[in-house]
């Protein structure tokens, strides 16, 4: 049990600091480029699905058993997050565009978690 709450915690830190340094990024990109903003959608959606499929995977080497849960609760975790930083912060709940994103972006932690326990660290299993 202490071993998933790590890795829940492991997955979690990984996804915030990418999301950080991406948008970072890309509020440079914006500030200093012509970048417009039917692009910028899709770029995050993809940058998005990348991070919390890496953070799905490392949840899942540092739990080393139960990928899918793991994964799928990284992923929720992510989504709670947000819609609470976005509904306490802004009073506005999520679109039905954003729930699809966030359904997307939960599985995506998911597939992340199950390569994650599956993954071959040194030539011995995790």
């Amino acid at each position: 049990m202490r071993q998933q709450f790590i890795g829940l915690l492991y997955g979690w830190i990984v996804i915030l600091g990418m999301v950080l340094t991406t948008s970072f990024i890309l509020a440079l990109l914006l500030r200093f480029s012509s970048f417009n903003d039917p692009a910028l959608s899709w770029v995050t959606l993809v940058i998005g699905l990348i991070t919390l499929f890496i953070g799905g995977i490392i949840a899942g080497v540092k739990a080393k058993k139960k990928g899918w849960v793991i994964g799928a609760v990284t992923g929720a975790g992510f989504t709670l997050f947000t819609f609470l930083l976005q509904y306490l912060g802004y009073h506005h709940g999520f679109s039905m565009e954003q729930s699809l994103q966030h359904l997307g972006y939960i599985f995506a932690a998911l597939i992340g978690g199950v390569i994650g326990v599956n993954v071959i660290v040194n030539g011995q299993e995790s």
